[in-house]
């Protein structure tokens, strides 16, 4: 399979807000790595046995589940330990498998953000692709300028598939996705901007990223627990103004 060029991170902390309960918190985060670019169309065909028609751009039309599973096939390729284990739609993440996988939020800010604590680690035009360059697709990864980490593209091109909930109280299993994309204006191509959706759906315009780390904790790593995930997707009180509680 064509490289995987990955980035060793050193641990440090990110402060990360829930815009919904108005809450800010720190993660302190251990060493971990993650790729210096997308996953890429190529990347993509040489695991699955797919056409890639355009070998150098970001895989996209992928959905959270498939980037899952994509993570265990590189693994698997590799001779690594997969990560994710399969109960029908469910997945359980196991931390302390040293195989490939989605970046937990934390992780995604931090490497995206690489010491920045402004909304883009450089000016918009130079690092990454959106709404005001006028394309209708994807743009070959690593055109634009890297931040301090040396990773391409964490604003901008497309959105990237991270392994956290985004709001299981109001949102069920959707998941997260972070960093914007090519049809996006600056706004929405922010370091601290959340999204999500769907694990079963796909867009033309969100991809994801590799990370590798595997932990001492079962069950919670680098800003992400499932007893937090269970505690969120509690509601106590009244519902908030126009929405209604997960089913």
């Amino acid at each position: 399979m064509s490289d995987i060029e990955m980035r060793a991170l050193p641990a440090g902390a990110v402060e990360l807000h829930d815009a919904r309960s108005r809450r800010r918190w720190t993660v302190q985060l251990e060493p971990f790595e993650i790729g210096v670019f997308a996953v890429t169309e190529e990347q993509i065909s040489e695991l699955l046995g797919i056409t890639a028609e355009h070998p150098d751009r970001p895989a996209v039309d992928l959905s959270w589940q498939r980037a899952i599973r994509v993570c265990n096939a590189a693994s698997e390729w590799e001779g690594l330990d997969p990560v994710y284990r399969f109960d029908g739609a469910e997945v359980q993440w196991d931390t302390t498998a040293d195989g490939y996988r989605l970046p937990t939020e934390a992780e995604w800010e931090y490497a995206c953000r690489a010491g920045s604590r402004a909304p883009h680690y450089g000016p918009l035009a130079e690092v990454a692709w959106t709404a005001e360059d006028g394309v209708r697709h994807a743009q070959r990864v690593g055109e634009r300028m890297p931040n301090l980490n040396g990773l391409f593209d964490t604003l901008g091109n497309v959105w990237e598939w991270c392994w956290d909930l985004l709001d299981p109280a109001r949102y069920g299993d959707y998941r997260v996705f972070r960093g914007g994309g090519f049809a996006d204006d600056a706004w929405s191509v922010r370091a601290a901007v959340r999204r999500g959706g769907d694990p079963r759906t796909a867009q033309d315009d969100l991809g994801f990223r590799l990370a590798r780390g595997g932990f001492d904790r079962a069950d919670a790593a680098q800003g992400w627990s499932l007893a937090a995930d269970e505690e969120r997707a509690l509601l106590a009180g009244p519902l908030p103004s126009g929405w209604t509680p997960r089913r």
